[in-house]
């Protein structure tokens, strides 16, 4: 028995909740996988899955495993980048992900710069509003909020602003308003994607609190919500990196700058250890700086 092999089965079945997902993201067949975690259970004399129909759940035993395993192939995994150089010199590919409107409007150009500083470098970007796992699928992260895992470090790199906004046209029309309660007599475009797109948060007196609009639009996208009240079509929400560009254009202004709720942290977000990959740690001294001076701005 492989039992690398089993390990990576059992891992990816864990994480895929079904032998089916699993064998197909390891391009294996169903019944291999399922003989190699068979003969895994048998030498170690344990059941690391409970089947329920078609999916799988680990068992006690199973969760402290895949526990134990984690650790094993993170110990390997600094093992292979040690001998191929990684730790020393700045090489292999580099795992980043971000929000879709943040990292597309703002880390984007960044890392195009850092790939053209550091050519042994190679970069897989994703963009999407998912937390994925670190250090399990990514090398680092660009996360807006507040780190809630203490075994990952937070490099603070600028303050994310939730502000409100319309064109110059629509509150000519309509009128500026003054405070969040003047807003219910508005027409106003909503993102879906938020939990509660009729709740917009306010400051008031060092308070936040939440004033209920009734959506003449909902979209499904922020940059939907952009265009939309560019167009006229009333007030929208967003935060300030959305909006910065039609902001500076004049397409947009912003209204109820008094009750702006407090604003919200922007981080890298990479695993604790003492020991980084080199490609991580040039990445960081290279991204953190310009991006403090882009969401400064």
């Amino acid at each position: 028995m492989d039992r690398l092999e089993a390990m990576s089965i059992v891992m990816t079945v864990a994480d895929a909740g079904s032998l089916s997902a699993a064998a197909r993201r390891l391009n294996t067949p169903v019944s291999t996988a399922s003989r190699k975690i068979t003969e895994l259970e048998e030498h170690l004399r344990a059941k690391l899955f409970d089947r329920t129909g078609r999916s799988l759940t680990l068992t006690h035993a199973g969760v402290s495993y895949v526990a134990g395993l984690k650790r094993i192939l993170a110990d390997l995994s600094d093992v292979e980048r040690a001998a191929a150089g990684e730790y020393a010199l700045p090489t292999g590919e580099l795992i980043v992900t971000a929000p879709v409107g943040l990292g597309r409007l703002y880390l984007l150009p960044i890392l195009t710069e850092f790939l053209r500083a550091y050519p042994d470098i190679t970069a897989h970007f994703i963009l999407s509003d998912r937390n994925y796992s670190l250090p399990d699928e990514i090398d680092v992260a660009l996360r807006v909020g507040v780190l809630p895992d203490s075994r990952l470090v937070a490099l603070r790199v600028g303050p994310s602003q939730r502000v409100v906004c319309a064109s110059p046209a629509y509150l000519a029309a309509r009128g500026t308003p003054r405070t969040p309660d003047e807003i219910v007599g508005h027409d106003c475009i909503s993102f879906d994607g938020l939990q509660a797109p009729n709740l917009w948060e306010f400051g008031r007196n060092g308070a936040e609190i939440a004033v209920t609009v009734r959506p003449r639009l909902l979209v499904s996208s922020v940059e939907a919500a952009c265009e939309a009240a560019i167009a006229g079509m009333g007030l929208t929400r967003g935060a300030s990196y959305h909006v910065a560009a039609a902001i500076a254009a004049g397409t947009l202004v912003t209204v109820l700058d008094a009750h702006r709720p407090a604003p919200t942290p922007v981080s890298l977000v990479h695993a604790a250890g003492h020991r980084a990959p080199a490609k991580l740690r040039a990445f960081l001294d290279f991204a953190a700086p310009r991006l403090r001076t882009r969401l400064a701005g």
